[in-house]
């Protein structure tokens, strides 16, 4: 069935797309799928849970409520998952920390960030997970923003706890 509405869906013209995926979104957001129209990080964050839950050597993650700072997971032990989805390189920001030349010390935000790598079509490319000083090592200052971001490069991936990586067939 779904092979069926992916071929009507390349007969569409540019206008009908538009239309169709302002649709699917504002399903998905009715049924509970997706939390925010920011589609990349919803999917990011539905394919954590799914993806925490089924492993036995991972905890369960619980979401947190929509407009929670800096966290978008918790475990049973109350520790903070920060979860940032991208379909290239580079997170998004991390609001809340300090400015680099900053004197005072740097207040702990979560114990944890995940950062899932989405191909072009949503699937799961790869998902690292860095613990809260890893995180610091790696962070880079973006000057316009003037906030923080991380960039999935080799030093990241050698650091980080690798849970999923499709081209070397990894799971957790």
């Amino acid at each position: 069935m779904l092979d069926v509405i992916k071929e009507a869906i390349v007969m569409l013209d540019s206008d009908e797309k538009i239309e169709l995926y302002g649709f699917l979104r504002k399903s998905l957001k009715d049924d509970g799928a997706i939390k925010t129209y920011n589609v990349v990080g919803d999917f990011g964050e539905r394919k954590t849970l799914d993806f925490y839950s089924k492993s036995p050597l991972l905890p369960n993650l619980q979401a947190v409520g929509v407009g929670t700072k800096y966290v978008d997971a918790i475990n049973a032990n109350n520790e903070r998952y920060s979860i940032k989805a991208t379909t290239n390189k580079r997170t998004s920001v991390f609001n809340g920390l300090n400015d680099p030349d900053s004197e005072l010390p740097q207040e702990k935000k979560f114990e944890y960030v995940i950062i899932v790598m989405l191909n072009e079509d949503m699937s799961l490319k790869a998902m690292y997970e860095l613990n809260w000083e890893g995180f610091l090592l790696l962070k880079k200052w973006n000057t316009s923003k003037r906030t923080w971001y991380l960039t999935v490069t080799k030093e990241l991936e050698r650091k980080a706890k690798v849970l999923y990586d499709a081209q070397s067939d990894i799971a957790i």
